[in-house]
């Protein structure tokens, strides 16, 4: 069975973070593993607190994963502290670490803050460069390659620039700003930009969006998908966990990660 480690931290209303990826690791046929980065009391209308790991700590996580059961791929989500980020470089390069998908989470969806000002700059220094795809979204992209997005046109700009500034692969995801469901992907061996165009679905709870969608890109490169693939079957499962239309808590909810799973199963039937 191939493995996936989401490295990210902890949703406690199950939405986001890392209960978001492994739901999703497990639906798209992987076994999940995780080093927690921070504890959050979060729930569908906001992030109340945040604690979290040391770096010691973290290291420990990730050597007790990377020692035993070799991950065939990363993902990289919520890393709040500059500390949290040299850990997890150094021993992503100690253990050579593959298929790694950044997604670099700065601000949830309910608006509050998830990460520091100086840790920005080292995550562009030593997390991206070492990733497979990074996936921002529109307000991520415009900070990590430094300039404004308006159209689609600017989206496909800036994921070539942020291949030539960190030489990974950029998918940058359209979102509500420029258009509803459509991404685009640009990197190393391919040669124009990649529209990936999605179903627009209207349903107002979208929490832990992009924390599926890098779970389900992971979880589909650790499979031996190729880049482009892992990201169409990723689109395609975050298009069905929104479709299924959960309705839970008073604010932005969560998707329904096993909407795949039989109706008897879920206690539907």
């Amino acid at each position: 069975m191939k493995k996936a480690l989401t490295i990210a931290g902890s949703d406690s209303c199950g939405g986001a973070g890392i209960q978001a990826d492994i739901k999703t690791m497990t639906m798209n046929g992987v076994y999940a593993m995780s080093a927690v980065t921070a504890l959050t009391a979060q729930n569908t209308t906001g992030v109340t607190a945040i604690m979290e790991a040391s770096p010691e700590f973290l290291q420990q996580q990730l050597d007790a994963v990377f020692e035993d059961i070799f991950p065939d791929a990363v993902k990289i989500g919520m890393v709040s502290s500059t500390g949290l980020i040299k850990v997890i470089a150094e021993r992503l390069r100690h253990y050579g670490a593959r298929n790694i998908v950044a997604d670099p989470v700065m601000v949830a969806t309910s608006g509050a803050r998830l990460i520091e000002e100086d840790a920005i700059e080292t995550l562009r220094s030593e997390i991206l460069p070492l990733a497979t795809v990074i996936t921002p979204n529109i307000p991520e992209a415009e900070i990590l390659a430094e300039m404004k997005i308006n159209d689609e046109k600017g989206m496909a700009d800036a994921a070539r620039r942020l291949h030539g500034l960190y030489g990974c692969a950029a998918l940058v995801k359209g979102g509500h700003r420029i258009n509803d469901a459509n991404d685009v992907l640009y990197g190393p061996g391919i040669s124009e930009p990649v529209w990936f165009r999605g179903q627009r679905i209207d349903n107002p709870n979208t929490h832990g969006t992009g924390c599926t969608l890098s779970s389900a890109i992971a979880s589909n490169l650790a499979k031996g998908c190729g880049l482009e693939e892992s990201v169409e079957r990723a689109k395609e499962y975050l298009s069905g966990a929104l479709a299924a239309m959960l309705d839970l808590g008073a604010g932005q909810g969560p998707m329904m990660h096993n909407f795949a799973l039989p109706a008897e199963c879920r206690g539907e039937a």
